[in-house]
Order: C-alpha cells, then structure tokens, then sequence
C-alpha cells in the first residue's frame, strides 16, 4: 500500500481544546480504518508542525476522503505528502534516461 506523510497543525479551535486531542485521534484512526487505510506512526513534533502522522492507504482517492472528514472537524489544517520507499525511489532514479 503507498504511504502517506502528514503534516498537522492545530486551528485555533483545535489548540483551545488541546485535552480532546488524544479523542480526536482515536476518531482519525477510526476514519483511516473505514477508508481502508491504517495510521502506522503518529508523533507530536516542535517545530514547524505540531504532529506528525505515517499512514499507508489503498490509494490517493481513499487517504484524500480520510484527510478530508478528518479537517472537516476543524480541529487541525494538514499537509499529506506521498512518500517513496527506498525501493521505489530506486526504480524511479534507475528509469531516468
């Protein structure tokens, strides 16, 4: 399954009800589960972003529905990035021309 990095920072609403967060996560890993996907790693980060999350999901299609019920709640903006394995990166360099 691709894997997906993603990037989250509390809203203003999110960071003024800070205790609800370890709900609302257990609510995300429930979205990521009915769009077929699984959270594999989730970290609260300094920095930049305040969490960091490793999910894998079937395709772009189902980590987008997921990605989008989750900021709906408006609690966290996020930013997902498609991740490459060390194989895949490989193949990718070694098809160049």
């Amino acid at each position: 399954m691709p894997t997906y990095i993603m990037l989250l920072n509390w809203t203003p609403e999110g960071i003024q009800k800070v205790k609800e967060s370890p709900r609302r996560l257990n609510r995300a890993k429930q979205v990521f589960r009915e769009a077929g996907a699984k959270l594999k790693a989730f970290y609260m980060t300094m920095g930049r972003c305040d969490m960091v999350a490793i999910v894998e999901a079937p395709d772009d299609q189902a980590i987008a529905r997921a990605t989008l019920t989750i900021s709906s709640a408006g609690a966290v903006r996020t930013e997902t990035l498609k991740a490459f394995s060390e194989e895949e990166y490989r193949k990718i360099i070694n098809a160049l021309p």
